[in-house]
């Protein structure tokens, strides 16, 4: 599968401050944008091609991505003025993906589940569309049918008394038909157009995808969650930040990332944090659980705060 269609246009407000200052899929995470995680993934799938809608902060892709390109693969990147969420968004890029199916990706998420049982379940089942599955998680809203491999009700919105079985993980294949049930320029989510083909008897599948990391950086906890448990799991992840001043004295306990151009000061204590580029740290500052944006300077005791 050649292409592929991250979300990158969401205002991402269930994590401001942060995302007054970055589009949520371009926050770092182990001193990467996270929307970079995205890009790797995929690329290993076998993608050639990647399209990212913009609105909220664009001008920062082009400061991320300044050559259009990630490890030599082509970024396509398209701008929304308006807001048209993510049926919407498909149906802007449809001159880029009407030849062939395509899959589009939550810029938001962290995951390496495999995706070769996904894009094998959409060719064999001939879907309009295949939606990656998980059978556990927090939001489990998909009613899925596992003899028939199709989903049959999104949060019991279509009266079939099953509220949900799965967990979508933001990941799934569009066929070209699809954008045939598209509206260009109308704001509209997804799941509407889900149901209503559901309605009419549309092959909307589905394949559980249990293996792996699944997680979705809504919010500050499970950024900071991510953070910790992808340190558990794999040891030290990137190499040391660079330009970054941290005085002898100063001490950085637990999972604390510290990100490039950064400065700590003396008998600074770091517990836990997240330092984003070019944040510093004031001299005898106490910080636990915090994130220090960039161009920032945090001081005193501080716990669980966005600084």
């Amino acid at each position: 599968m050649d292409k592929a269609f991250v979300l990158g246009a969401g205002l991402g407000t269930r994590l401001r401050p942060l995302t007054d200052h970055l589009p949520k899929p371009l926050i770092p995470v182990f001193r990467r944008p996270l929307i970079t995680y995205a890009f790797d993934h995929l690329l290993q799938a076998g993608v050639k091609k990647i399209i990212i809608n913009t609105h909220h902060l664009a001008e920062k892709y082009a400061a991320a991505f300044p050559d259009s390109h990630y490890q030599n693969a082509p970024l396509t990147f398209r701008h929304e003025p308006v807001l048209l969420e993510t049926a919407g968004g498909i149906a802007n890029i449809a001159d880029l993906v009407h030849d062939a199916p395509f899959i589009v990706y939550n810029g938001d998420i962290l995951t390496d589940l495999p995706l070769a049982p996904l894009i094998e379940a959409h060719e064999r089942e001939q879907n309009l569309v295949t939606l990656a599955l998980r059978s556990h998680g927090p939001a489990r809203h998909i009613a899925y049918d596992t003899a028939r491999h199709l989903i049959t009700d999104i949060r019991n919105k279509l009266h079939t008394g099953n509220p949900g079985t799965h967990q979508f993980t933001g990941i799934y294949i569009v066929s070209p038909a699809f954008l045939q049930h598209l509206t260009p320029g109308k704001v509209e989510s997804v799941i509407p157009v889900f149901l209503k083909l559901i309605s009419n008897g549309a092959r909307v599948g589905g394949v559980v995808l249990d293996e792996g990391i699944w997680w979705d950086l809504g919010d500050r906890t499970s950024y900071l969650t991510a953070h910790r448990e992808l340190l558990a799991r794999n040891g030290k992840l990137e190499p040391r930040s660079t330009n970054t001043r941290s005085h002898p004295t100063a001490r950085l306990l637990g999972c604390t990332v510290v990100g490039d151009d950064c400065e700590i000061g003396a008998d600074a204590i770091l517990e836990d944090c997240v330092l984003w580029p070019g944040a510093r740290v004031a001299p005898g500052a106490h910080l636990k659980h915090c994130i220090v944006l960039d161009g920032s300077t945090a001081h005193g005791i501080v716990d669980g705060a966005d600084l």
